[in-house]
């Protein structure tokens, strides 16, 4: 088998790189693509940097165990296949379940920091930066946050404020100047969708 085309997605919260992902993956057979997210390699929660108000800080890239997260990457290019731990997003007594990622011919990674992560944005065949107004981003933040994983609001707003604007504008915004192709996701992303899934596609063929 040969090694997967290996794609990149990555954007500031609330972004719509999820929308956008599973957007793609509707146009593919399941065996022909497979998906690693950041969100299954956030460290214990004891492992968490806490800011000057004690509050724990997931928005810095030491909340990532980034050596699990490339090595399971080469076990996926080398044909392996990965079982992981689901991550709960901290919600008391719930009890994850276990992921099988399997290998395919297209490899998605996900997450805010798989180009900031030198070692990680070395595998990647694709970048792609998916770019939201602000005022965007944080309504989908905390329609996703409060009203989806049961977030306190007033919670929601400081961790944007404190944590994750500060992380995007100084370490992830940057990144879309290397990245090989920027998706606006403001109203909708169809047109871009369309490019991707044709080349994807043709790649396959060729292949």
């Amino acid at each position: 088998m040969p090694a997967p085309y290996t794609i990149g997605i990555t954007g500031g919260s609330g972004s719509g790189k999820t929308y956008f992902i599973e957007a793609l993956s509707s146009h593919f057979h399941p065996d022909q693509l497979c998906l690693i997210s950041q969100d299954h390699y956030y460290k214990p929660n004891d492992f968490q940097q806490t800011d000057k108000q004690g509050v724990k800080n997931y928005d810095l890239p030491e909340s990532i165990d980034r050596g699990q997260l490339h090595t399971d990457i080469l076990k996926l290019k080398r044909g392996e296949s990965v079982i992981k731990t689901e991550y709960a997003f901290n919600k008391p007594g719930v009890v994850p379940g276990q992921a099988e990622f399997r290998p395919a011919p297209i490899l998605i990674v996900e997450g805010l920091f798989v180009q900031y992560f030198s070692e990680i944005e070395k595998e990647l065949d694709l970048k792609i930066f998916i770019e939201a107004k602000d005022y965007l981003k944080l309504s989908r933040r905390i329609r996703r946050d409060n009203e989806i994983r049961g977030y306190d609001l007033d919670d929601v707003l400081y961790r944007y404020h404190h944590h994750v604007m500060p992380v995007y504008e100084s370490m992830i915004e940057p990144l879309k100047h290397r990245a090989d192709f920027i998706v606006p996701n403001n109203h909708d992303f169809e047109r871009a969708l369309f490019i991707l899934v044709k080349g994807l596609k043709t790649l396959l063929e060729d292949n």
